[in-house]
């Protein structure tokens, strides 16, 4: 099952299984008719809602695979704060191989949900925006896609806290 979803990025082609979402990537494939899917159909609409700005996260089931090295490093890559970054060195410290730099760095390209497993999240140790499968000008177009999301829900969070103290 496929479905596509025009970003403000490029195409992005979804693909799915019973299980959940085994696929999200960039694409510029001519066909783009998606596949009527409830898995599918709820991916394309949180991305909608992530590229517009309205909601940070993703809650569609995915069916990832992947050795259990690539399982742990897509485990710790999801745990990157929205609108954050990590090193390739620090997911390799925090899943217990501080040598392993290079092999996270090989296991995030091997990541085929990206977005919703955020590797564009992952940076080199000097913070330059390395490897991105997908091309380095869309990892830029993500971190500050997030940054600036970020930014207008903590404005709006202080002017919601900062009214509520006024009542």
């Amino acid at each position: 099952m496929k479905g596509y979803y025009q970003s403000p990025i490029g195409w992005i082609e979804v693909i799915g299984s019973e299980k959940g979402i085994s696929g999200v990537s960039f694409t510029d494939a001519a066909e783009k008719e998606s596949d009527c899917h409830p898995y599918i159909e709820r991916c394309i609409q949180e991305l909608d809602d992530y590229f517009k700005g309205e909601k940070p996260f993703f809650t569609v089931p995915i069916d990832g695979n992947g050795t259990v090295f690539q399982q742990k490093v897509w485990s710790e890559v999801n745990c990157i704060p929205f609108g954050q970054t990590a090193s390739y060195s620090k997911i390799a410290d925090k899943i217990g191989s501080p040598q392993a730099s290079r092999a996270v760095g090989m296991a995030n390209g091997k990541n085929k949900l990206g977005i919703l497993i955020p590797c564009h999240r992952v940076i080199g140790k000097n913070s330059s925006l390395t490897g991105y499968a997908w091309e380095t000008w869309r990892k830029q177009w993500l971190l500050n896609h997030e940054k600036k999301m970020l930014g207008e829900r903590n404005h709006l969070n202080i002017a919601k806290r900062n009214s509520e103290l006024k009542s």
